[in-house]
């Protein structure tokens, strides 16, 4: 257990150190700053879409690991998808940080995000780790409700 929690550590630091798509995208369909009072964590949301699915996917802001490596876990998973399956993932990373073990189908849906488990045994990391899906979430509803 002490290597896979290892392990999962080295993902983590690895999506914070060399953040995926952590670039401000041109134009964005979709845009949304989530903020953590708390801390001070920020990341923005920014989503282009084509034929109902995101094209791409990007964010920048500024945090603690959790958040930032979140951020770039999910960025890296939400291109192709629709929206609507980017909300199933959300939902999954989220019964998953209030300690749900997810499926092993579940599992393969949410890839390196599966790292970040361990944060929901520490329960005032665990909106760090869901600030960006708050902010997918939250920008796709305002999203749909200007169309």
């Amino acid at each position: 257990m002490e290597e896979l929690d290892e392990l999962y550590q080295e993902v983590i630091l690895d999506h914070y150190r060399n953040s995926r798509n952590n670039t401000p995208l041109p134009s964005p369909d979709i845009e949304y700053d989530g903020f953590n009072p708390f801390c001070g964590d920020e990341v923005v949301l920014q989503l282009k879409l084509a034929d109902g699915a995101v094209k791409q996917a990007g964010f920048h802001g500024q945090g603690c690991s959790i958040s930032q490596a979140s951020a770039s876990m999910m960025t890296d998973l939400l291109k192709g998808k629709t929206l609507e399956e980017a909300i199933a993932l959300s939902e999954v990373f989220r019964r998953m940080m209030s300690g749900q073990e997810p499926s092993e189908e579940e599992l393969e849906m949410i890839g390196d995000l599966e790292a970040l488990k361990g944060v929901c045994k520490f329960p005032v990391r665990i909106k760090c780790a869901l600030l960006p899906w708050a902010a997918l979430e939250d920008g796709i509803t305002e999203y749909r409700s200007q169309a």
